[in-house]
């Protein structure tokens, strides 16, 4: 299975904000679309990616006086993507090896979408109930 399955099934939205935002709005932004973390764009250009790790780690190096700091910095800089052709397993790996719980999608140098570690799983989770029931199936015979 590729991104661009994953991303067709759930959607090309992606929750952005611009570097000079403050934390606080961040905050907001992630609690009011359940999410884990905002891409920090520039002119459509990706420049950091703020997770609710990041406002953690703000909060606990600076306090509440956090909220009010802008958002670039806060935000890592150093942000992996994946394309749309990158297969399941392939994120697996590189959220695993690099310990990171979203992915956003670049597709012809443009946001294309983001995938999360719940994106990931529910796919795999869907993969192994098809095998199953495959499985279930040829066993009574019907395949």
């Amino acid at each position: 299975m590729h991104v661009a399955a994953v991303l067709k099934r759930k959607g090309s939205h992606v929750v952005s904000t611009d570097p000079g935002r403050t934390v606080g709005d961040i905050v907001e932004m992630l609690a009011d679309n359940r999410i884990g973390a905002v891409l920090v764009l520039d002119g459509g250009r990706v420049v950091g990616i703020v997770s609710e790790r990041d406002v953690i780690r703000g909060i606990a190096e600076h306090g509440p006086a956090v909220l009010g700091h802008r958002v670039d910095t806060l935000m890592t800089r150093d942000v992996l993507h994946c394309r749309p052709t990158d297969t399941m397993a392939e994120l697996m790996a590189v959220m695993t090896e690099r310990r990171v719980r979203h992915l956003p999608v670049i597709a012809d140098g443009e946001v294309a979408g983001m995938v999360s570690i719940g994106d990931v799983v529910k796919q795999r989770l869907d993969e192994a109930e098809l095998e199953v029931e495959t499985l279930r199936s040829y066993v009574a015979g019907n395949g």
